[in-house]
């Protein structure tokens, strides 16, 4: 499911920064951008977002902007080394380009004296963390109960063609059992009663789809009672639409007529839209 929060916080050392992104996925992946000086974290965010979510490709982003208390000062002690290391490198390879003044700032031990305690921050990022899940989780709320009504629609729709197949079982019977008889009489001159019945016990036999339409009844009910309780109900649907999905294809082999057969035809076609929206439920 898809979703967007942003919260911020104001901190003595500076502004804190927390976006939560998430995509449509069938299973959970978490991908952290977290500021270098507050990767100790991630854990904590981690957690937070595993609490509340079970599906979906996420992003999280956690960034960090130095206040006044927390502008950083360089270190003589360390530019001294990286002039001699950089010296010595020069002398090395006379062909290769200076340092910038980037490469210099973002040498470790360069800049010192302000980079945010990552223990001190814990509790702020934790109550951004906070905020920023429930965000994103009435997002996906709101987009959730869009997709559950669609899914809703489809299924009322599939419980119609279910109605209006059974009736058409008895009917094919009967003409088949005319169309047997009239073989017969040209075949025989008269309708072999005995072979009649054999003929079309074992057509009954094939073209039986009660226990299919039986099925698909129960697991339409057992969507809409999913949909209704509410609540992480993703896999389930997903299951339960891959379950549609055989018997509908159990019930387009054994169709006996073509009425019967584009009845199944577009059961499994509900069915396909049911399962491309249900993998995006959470």
């Amino acid at each position: 499911m898809t979703g967007y929060a942003l919260a911020a916080a104001e901190h003595p050392r500076g502004a804190l920064s927390l976006e939560l992104k998430s995509v449509n996925s069938r299973f959970l992946d978490l991908q952290f951008r977290v500021a270098e000086e507050l990767r100790t974290l991630e854990p904590l965010l981690r957690e937070a977002i595993t609490a509340r979510v079970a599906r979906g490709k996420l992003d999280c982003r956690l960034s960090f902007a130095a206040g006044a208390a927390g502008v950083q000062s360089l270190d003589p002690a360390a530019l001294e080394s990286l002039r001699r290391v950089a010296g010595e490198a020069q002398r090395a390879f006379p062909q290769a380009a200076p340092l910038r003044l980037g490469d210099v700032l973002r040498w470790p031990g360069v800049l010192a004296g302000s980079a945010p305690d990552a223990q001190e921050l814990s509790g702020v990022v934790g109550a951004l963390a906070k905020r920023a899940v429930d965000e994103l989780c009435a997002a996906r709320a709101r987009e959730g109960a869009k997709l559950a009504a669609l899914v809703a629609g489809r299924v009322a729709e599939m419980r119609k063609r279910v109605a209006e197949i059974a009736p058409l079982v008895p009917e094919a019977n009967a003409a088949y059992q005319a169309r047997l008889a009239e073989r017969l009489r040209e075949a025989l001159g008269a309708a072999d009663d005995e072979r009649l019945r054999t003929e079309l016990a074992v057509f009954a036999v094939k073209t039986d789809i009660e226990e299919e339409l039986q099925r698909l009844r129960a697991h339409i009910g057992e969507i809409e009672r999913t949909l209704a309780k509410g609540g992480a109900a993703g896999k389930r649907l997903d299951f339960l639409a891959q379950e549609l999905n055989r018997e509908a294809n159990t019930l387009a082999s054994k169709s006996a007529t073509q009425k019967i057969a584009d009845g199944a035809l577009e059961l499994k076609l509900l069915v396909e839209q049911i399962r491309e929206q249900v993998q995006n439920i959470e």
